[in-house]
């Protein structure tokens, strides 16, 4: 079972795995919501997903039609996103995890939108663009 939360710890969710399609993402929208310089995502089933705590909390950014990035309105931790393309999957932010997780990223997709300051160090496979619906 996988457990997460926001920063202030208002927010509160659990999801059953597995975890799929985890992923370093350095596209522009990812980049801006995390503050970062890319953001790790995975995967879980929609039907496993449950905010525990503090549903009326989250907002929600429809930065594309039916393209949705939900976030604590009281801290602003990214906390998920939904895709109407997907509606059987929630993309988690892997950064507010609270359990050590087994998988590692996989591969790093955007990278056609990455910042000429960030540089990648590893050997994953890197997509211009993208091989995941986002």
């Amino acid at each position: 079972m996988l457990t997460g939360s926001c920063l202030c710890g208002a927010v509160k969710y659990q999801a059953e795995g597995p975890l799929s399609l985890v992923a370093r993402c350095h596209c522009e929208q990812c980049r801006k919501q995390s503050g970062s310089e890319f953001a790790s995502n995975g995967s879980v089933p929609a039907a496993g997903f449950r905010v525990l705590q503090g549903e009326d909390l989250l907002k929600q950014f429809e930065w594309s039609p039916g393209e949705a990035r939900v976030f604590c309105s009281q801290c602003g931790s990214p906390i998920f996103k939904r895709s109407a393309k997907n509606p059987d999957a929630v993309r988690l932010r892997l950064g507010c995890l609270d359990v050590e997780i087994d998988e590692k990223p996989a591969l790093h997709v955007f990278v056609a939108e990455k910042p000429a300051w960030s540089e990648i160090t590893d050997d994953l496979p890197r997509y211009q663009h993208t091989i995941v619906e986002r």
